[in-house]
């Protein structure tokens, strides 16, 4: 008998999840089983996402190419591109999953789940792209285009095209002037591979905003840029 109404329990706590879920997200699914597909890692039994990773993925990318297109009718293309990069990389979907709750969602395996799965930034990444396109195939492109230009609008208004094109290291240093605050310290952290694939970490240092971040990459040239994206980041949040 308990064991019956544990589960009632846990079914509908989920059920009280996702109909929050789909409320931030702005739209209902008709078929809920593409949404709980789209929320499963291949970690967890059963059909996973990674099908419809593969569709929204596709979904995504046209979809915010028309917001930049439409939304900055005096840009070129290059910067066009460089905006839709932006809102497309895995941070920004991490980011916009976390900010839609869909790590209290997610259908990881007890592995996945115990390593921290629910927080890391690919699955997020995948599994929001997975709801766009588990939309997609519920109704059509439309819809799932109007999902998008609801939760990336108060982004698009943000953003200031007199930063497109520069680097995240400049970016963050002419803030960084301006504030009059002192400039980033970078330093190798780890230094990883055979010498013709090296892999760096490399520490980024603000003392006087008490900011640390860690970037990596195949150069270490990318990977202080990846650790001065993410001081900048914060740097503005603070500021």
């Amino acid at each position: 008998m308990r064991n019956i109404q544990s589960d009632e329990n846990m079914y509908s706590n989920r059920k009280f999840l996702l109909d929050a879920f789909c409320k931030r997200l702005g739209y209902v699914f008709i078929r809920s089983e593409l949404l709980q597909e789209a929320l499963t890692h291949r970690s967890h039994s059963g059909a996973n996402n990674e099908r419809l990773e593969f569709l929204g993925d596709a979904v995504l990318n046209c979809a915010i190419a028309g917001l930049v297109f439409h939304s900055f009718p005096d840009v070129p293309e290059g910067h066009l591109s460089r905006l839709r990069a932006r809102f497309v990389n895995q941070q920004a979907l991490s980011e916009l999953a976390l900010t839609l709750q869909m790590d209290k969602i997610l259908r990881l395996g007890e592995g996945e789940l115990k390593s921290g799965g629910s927080h890391r930034s690919s699955i997020l990444a995948d599994a929001f792209e997975a709801v766009l396109g588990a939309i997609y195939v519920d109704s059509n492109f439309a819809q799932a285009e109007a999902v998008v230009k609801n939760l990336y609008s108060p982004m698009i208004k943000k953003v200031d095209l007199n930063e497109q094109g520069k680097d995240p290291k400049t970016l963050l240093q002419e803030f960084l002037q301006s504030q009059k605050l002192a400039l980033p310290e970078y330093s190798v952290v780890i230094t990883a591979g055979k010498a013709h694939k090296q892999w760096f970490t490399v520490e980024c240092l603000i003392p006087t905003c008490n900011i640390r971040t860690v970037g990596e990459g195949s150069s270490r040239r990318s990977a202080e840029q990846e650790a001065a994206k993410l001081a900048y980041q914060q740097v503005c949040f603070y500021h």
